[in-house]
């Protein structure tokens, strides 16, 4: 049988899920921030020897971009565009906000040149090159001479060009986009390069597959070349992975949860579909490529707290991270984190060890917890509680964010909660905002990485058209889903679905909406179902106005290496009661039952107030919650 390998990195553990065509291993250990590829292996190592696909999400180039370690770039532009960067739309980035300023543009004033001016060569220092001018996503043609030129002056130094990394109009976020991905080139070639040896020398595959922003798996190679396309790679594992038992349980309308040891990721997942956006700013950046429509915050379990001048507490967005990490792993952290305070109320057992290999130090947790309530002039046990208060209304308000404030309803929603520390909040927050329950998966700490088994080899391509007749539309549609079809066979992957869209507005208006659309539906239905989609999102429509199409998609998918029908039944394995012991909530104490998760059988329930823990997760239920477990091994709970 074939064995696939899931590795998902996250900012503190690197999740592990092997499939060997009849069970699930799981593996959660420490990630490497110097060299991501030594944790991927250390845990690969952990849940098998060998395997026939090596699937991967990862945050090079994420981290690359945010913490300002990306290659020296140039950027090759149209004369009198050289400033496109800076100048952008001349928007603020907080209306209100005064101090709020812009992120310095990733290439310096003396790194962007006129693509006339290019005989003079460029700077010696260089390590990447973007070429971005106006009109390319019409006609590549200059583009694609310059990059010869360029490559022959500069052997070695990888040129991206804007027609081939975002062929769509609007010069400022193409230019940004091509730049982006000049920027992280370097890091993420060598660093899938350098997972390839150690992989291969492991005896694992060298060849690995790339999950990219928008929930689909590409070569490396593509990876390599078009790092933009994944810098959201690691999120977009676990948003799969909760549309896929959405559907498997018959819940169209979802939110995703994934809280790991650095962030909180959430993404509304609507008629069994999870919502997809085609631009979105990344550290400040606007990256015009496919991705889920995530929205993160700084909030995990190795989040800080603190407190400010006026001695109000705050948690995050500074992190523990992997290294030192909160101080109960005794790693030498000295700061509180939320995995401290969660320690201290009881909610995380004193003797667990987190993955099955990382000894707790109750102590430590207090003693950090201790320092901060003498400089708040509360008790440890009450900051504990108030960083949990604290940490759970940001959380609650990136929820707020991809539903309530996109015109979405998050009452008819379940929370699929997961992630290391996600069954630990999730309920406290689906109540804040009235949902309708919470769904904890099986498997919830690595629940990313499996969505990574769940995700389908997938290219995309786009092109501008501004068209109003079905003709030219319809023509290039053609056009690309066979170009995306031949690039995935290329890749030695038969296309087993080829989905296409339309990028469609009123004439006049500034953005788009995304419009499913098959060559051959007919103008008429395409207009109709852009009016019905701009009434949804913007609370009306206007049927009589011209309707223009403005970019075209196509996406050609193959198979994933798993499906949900794939899973065996769970087996239980183990006693399921383990006592009880005594648990911080609602401002005072409670005994709480404590559950073996997977002694746990089929259509068992538990009753709050209870701890469920599980090798790598979490689970509490509050007094008056109720959890019964679906023949999935899914935490079906409500209250």
């Amino acid at each position: 049988m074939t064995s696939s390998l899931g590795v998902d990195v996250g900012g503190t553990f690197t999740d592990v899920v092997l499939w060997d065509g009849t069970a699930l291993a799981t593996a959660k250990v420490a990630s490497t921030p110097s060299d991501q590829s030594v944790g991927v292996i250390e845990g690969a190592g952990r849940v098998a020897d060998r395997a026939d696909r090596f699937l991967h999400g990862t945050t090079v180039a994420t981290n690359a971009l945010l913490e300002a370690k990306g290659a020296v770039t140039a950027l090759v532009t149209s004369p009198g565009f050289e400033d496109v960067l800076e100048i952008g739309r001349q928007d603020r980035p907080s209306l209100y906000d005064p101090w709020q300023e812009r992120p310095e543009p990733l290439v310096p004033r003396r790194l962007r040149l006129a693509a006339d001016s290019l005989s003079d060569g460029l700077p010696a220092d260089i390590e990447s090159i973007a070429v971005s001018l106006l009109y390319s996503y019409l006609d590549p043609t200059r583009e694609e001479e310059i990059a010869a030129g360029l490559r022959d002056l500069h052997p070695g130094v990888p040129v991206s060009i804007s027609s081939r990394v975002s062929p769509e109009f609007r010069e400022f976020e193409r230019a940004s986009t091509t730049v982006l991905n000049a920027y992280v080139q370097p890091v993420m070639a060598r660093y899938l390069s350098r997972l390839a040896e150690a992989s291969g020398a492991a005896g694992f595959p060298a060849q690995v597959l790339v999950m990219r922003s928008s929930g689909g798996l590409i070569a490396a190679d593509e990876a390599a070349s078009y790092p933009a396309a994944a810098l959201l790679s690691g999120p977009a594992g676990g948003v799969v992975a909760a549309t896929e038992l959405g559907l498997a349980l018959g819940r169209g309308h979802l939110i995703s949860f994934d809280m790991g040891g650095t962030s909180t990721d959430v993404c509304r997942i609507d008629d069994g579909k999870p919502e997809l956006v085609f631009e979105r700013e990344i550290g400040g950046y606007p990256c015009r490529l496919p991705s889920v429509a995530v929205h993160t915050v700084g909030a995990g379990g190795g989040s800080i707290g603190w407190m400010d001048a006026g001695g109000a507490l705050g948690v995050g967005p500074r992190s523990a991270g992997a290294l030192p990490g909160p101080a109960a792993y005794g790693h030498g952290g000295v700061d509180p984190t939320v995995t401290d305070a969660n320690l201290l109320l009881g909610r995380i057992d004193a003797a667990a060890r987190l993955g099955s290999s990382l000894d707790l130090d109750p102590g430590a947790a207090a003693s950090v917890l201790a320092g901060l309530a003498k400089r708040s002039g509360l008790d440890p046990i009450g900051v504990a509680a108030g960083m949990l208060e604290v940490v759970e209304e940001v959380m609650a308000g990136a929820i707020r964010r991809v539903s309530i404030e996109q015109g979405a309803d998050p009452r008819r929603s379940a929370l699929v909660a997961f992630g290391g520390a996600g069954g630990l909040h999730g309920t406290a927050l689906a109540r804040r905002l009235d949902m309708a329950g919470v769904l904890v998966p099986a498997h919830a700490g690595v629940f990313s990485a499996f969505g990574l088994l769940l995700s389908p080899p997938r290219i995309e391509a786009a092109r501008t058209v501004l068209a109003t007749d079905v003709v030219k539309v319809e023509e290039v549609m053609e056009q690309l889903a066979a170009a995306a079809s031949a690039e995935l066979q290329r890749t030695g992957i038969e296309p087993e679905t080829v989905s296409t869209s339309v990028d469609t507005r009123y004439a006049g208006q500034s953005h788009e909406l995304t419009v499913p659309y098959a060559a051959g539906e007919g103008w008429p239905l395409l207009a109709d179902r852009f009016h019905q989609l701009h009434r949804e999102r913007n609370g009306f429509a206007r049927t009589d106005d011209p309707v223009e199409a403005v970019t075209v998609r196509a996406t050609a998918s193959g198979a994933p290496a798993l499906t949900w029908a794939d899973l065996p039944p769970i087996a239980p394995e183990g006693q399921p009661d383990r006592g009880s012991r005594s648990v911080h909530s609602n401002g005072a104490w409670v005994e709480a039952a404590v559950y073996w998760r997977p002694g746990l059988a089929p259509g068992a329930e538990v009753v709050g107030p209870a701890v469920i823990e599980e090798p790598d997760a979490t689970t509490f239920l509050a007094t008056g919650e109720r959890a019964v477990v679906h023949d999935s091994g899914t935490l079906e709970v409500e209250w």
